[in-house]
């Protein structure tokens, strides 16, 4: 079998020594252009590769961050993965991508097992509220933060959207519109975003003095599934809602396919508002009504506040918490509701 090709191989051929080379790999800026040409070339010639595990023992960093989501088949996670590998290669670090399928178990698994491969840092897209590995590893002074996702404890850097505010923008711009009946596909509790987006319907409701109807909510796991015979089933009863309101885009999809599944026109007879501005939003033909979660800030943000941490460049005395602000996107999917 072929010897690996070395970086001495490397120096042999340009004609220079081997920290040469080094400096050329390590991007050393004073250094000859000629010089640096001739390496490159050499490398080229030869196929030369890093020896990355002994660059990093070397430099007791890897340069790579995992990135745990909790669904990559929701268009959201899938986007933001999209932001942050493409703004993670900018600053010469690798991404090692985690689906959990929105299982705890899988999430604290998927810790330990990038933990293991030696990541510089962590970023965890979906936790549920009490997680105590998350905190752990922040009392440690490991790098680890979350996106869109928050803690009920304090031990926790994250940066998410005013989840409380998306939910009181989508009360009342259907509320302006003339709804009154409004079936919530509120998700799952454990998760303190959509805990607090529940908070904010309830609290956007009383303010408007319009009552909650609890056959019209759906407090489950996401699933497309099942939200499709959810609002099925809501829109085949005779006092049917005139409008829904989903805390996940991916589920107002579920809710237009329903509609539609019973020749209901949208926003004529129903208006429909999700919750994240998937890039499928947008689309002409959907033109679905959402507040938009800004992926592309919120990613490069918290990529940003990890390296930071990673590298060291600033010191930290508390957790990093940052908030966004929602903003409610109008678009072809709702309108004033007619008797």
């Amino acid at each position: 079998m072929k010897d690996r090709i070395n970086a001495y191989d490397v120096a042999e051929k340009a004609g220079v020594s081997q920290s040469t080379v080094s400096r050329v790999l390590n991007n050393y800026p004073f250094m000859k252009e000629t010089t640096r040409q001739k390496v490159l070339n050499a490398i080229e010639e030869l196929g030369f590769t890093r020896d990355e595990i002994a660059r990093s023992l070397a430099s007791k960093k890897t340069r790579t961050i995992g990135l745990i989501l909790g669904d990559i088949t929701n268009p959201f996670f899938s986007e933001s993965a999209k932001v942050i590998t493409r703004k993670a290669q900018e600053m010469d670090y690798n991404v090692i991508l985690c689906n959990t399928n929105h299982s705890e178990e899988n999430l604290n698994k998927y810790i330990q097992t990038l933990i293991g491969k030696r990541v510089d840092g962590i970023i965890i897209a979906s936790a549920d509220k009490d997680n105590q590995k998350i905190k752990e590893l922040y009392d440690q002074g490991f790098p680890i933060i979350l996106y869109n996702s928050i803690m009920e404890h304090d031990h926790a850097n994250y940066i998410a959207v005013n989840n409380y505010k998306g939910a009181q923008l989508a009360v009342e711009h259907l509320y302006h519109f003339n709804h009154k009946e409004i079936s919530y596909i509120a998700g799952p509790s454990k998760y303190v975003t959509t805990h607090l987006r529940n908070l904010g319907f309830k609290d956007a409701l009383d303010k408007f003095g319009l009552k909650m109807n609890e056959k019209f909510i759906y407090d489950r796991d996401f699933s497309y599934d099942e939200v499709y015979l959810f609002a099925k089933n809501l829109l085949n009863q005779q006092n049917r809602p005139t409008s829904f309101f989903s805390s996940s885009d991916q589920m107002a999809l579920a809710i237009l396919d329903a509609a539609a599944s019973e020749s209901i026109k949208v926003p004529d007879q129903l208006s429909v508002i999700g919750f994240d501005d998937i890039d499928l939003a947008k689309n002409q033909f959907i033109g679905l009504t959402t507040v938009t979660q800004p992926k592309e800030k919120m990613a490069a943000l918290t990529l940003e506040k990890l390296v930071s941490l990673i590298e060291e460049k600033e010191h930290v005395d508390a957790p990093i918490q940052i908030v966004l602000e929602p903003e409610l996107i109008s678009r072809k999917t709702t309108g004033v509701y007619k008797p």
